[in-house]
């Protein structure tokens, strides 16, 4: 089983870094500390490659194992997160990934492209966390009440503070036995779902007072400009979650954020009953969930906005 094959390599390995995707958010998070504190419990030379780490996650144990890549002299073995493809690695991380001499993925995503030696992938799982939580516990690898709050918070984020229908009865069984073991799950559901920075509630209120409501209410969308984050003080990790603000509204089907990046602008997508946004966000190279997904936009504002804005009025009933 691949789960075995990677237990020997880990033995294997001396020196492991842990990678996630781009501007990480809270299955992303919490997933790469909760490995990194079990290699390091397993007295591996552990690190993490990440950048754009946002304040209201640290709370979190295992901060202090994020490195930056130019501090990586010589590893073993390179265990991506919550991926489902390359593209979706930090860029400045990449070359890293590729020459580890081997290399693990752990996802959940819908589709993916199985871009490593070995490949754990659950499409079913509402969150990365969950499947490390039984493939930890496959493994005999102790969850410790560190790791098991960093894993909790990939769940409760992923699965939207557990109101997303991709939550399953395994996700509420494993908050049962954190709270048996003492884990905070309040404190941990607080931090990481209603704590904002005062930056980010800047950006909520102005991406709440841009709201526009599309074809008779069923498409809300938003958007923000890189002088206006530069305005705000917002970090890129921080925008996670503004998209849900249009969801919340009744009668919208389909939540759209979009945002410039360094070239072009990101779609980010969020939908409430029937959409596929993962299927609209494959047409433009992205994907992600059934109602969560994501995908780069190379192209100016007004042409993102109209390319994004059809495609979702295809999906509609």
């Amino acid at each position: 089983m691949t789960l075995d094959e990677i237990l020997v390599e880990i033995k294997k390995a001396e020196n492991i870094i842990v990678i996630a995707h781009e501007a990480p958010d809270g299955d992303a998070i919490g997933s790469s500390l909760a490995m990194c504190l079990a290699l390091r419990n397993m007295k591996k030379n552990a690190f993490i490659l990440m950048k754009d780490f946002p304040e209201n996650f640290n709370f979190l144990d295992g901060r202090e194992y994020i490195i930056s890549h130019s501090e990586i002299e010589k590893y073993d073995l390179a265990i991506v997160l919550d991926c489902q493809n390359i593209k979706r690695i930090n860029a400045e991380f990449i070359e890293y990934f590729e020459n580890a001499k081997v290399k693990v993925e752990i996802d959940h995503h819908s589709r993916n492209d199985m871009f490593a030696d070995y490949n754990v992938v659950n499409h079913v799982s509402p969150a990365t966390a969950q499947i490390l939580v039984s493939s930890f516990e496959y493994l005999g690898i102790e969850i410790t009440k560190e790791i098991g709050t960093c894993l909790l918070t990939g769940i409760i984020t992923d699965t939207n503070g557990f109101r997303n229908s991709n939550v399953t009865i395994e996700s509420f069984e494993y908050a049962s036995w954190c709270l048996e073991k003492g884990i905070n799950l309040p404190n941990v559901y607080k931090q990481s779902m209603l704590t904002l920075s005062k930056a980010k509630f800047e950006a909520q209120k102005l991406a709440m007072n841009r709201l526009e409501f599309l074809h008779d209410g069923k498409i809300a969308f938003t958007y923000m400009t890189k002088a206006d984050e530069a305005e705000i003080g917002i970090k890129t990790g921080e925008k996670d979650g503004i998209v849900e603000i249009g969801r919340s509204v009744e009668g919208v089907e389909v939540s759209i954020f979009l945002y410039e990046q360094e070239v072009g602008y990101k779609a980010s997508l969020r939908s409430n009953e029937y959409v596929n946004v993962a299927e609209i966000c494959l047409t433009f190279g992205g994907g992600g969930h059934i109602k969560a997904a994501g995908a780069n936009m190379n192209m100016s504002f007004e042409e993102a906005k109209n390319a994004i804005i059809s495609e979702v009025v295809k999906h509609l009933k």
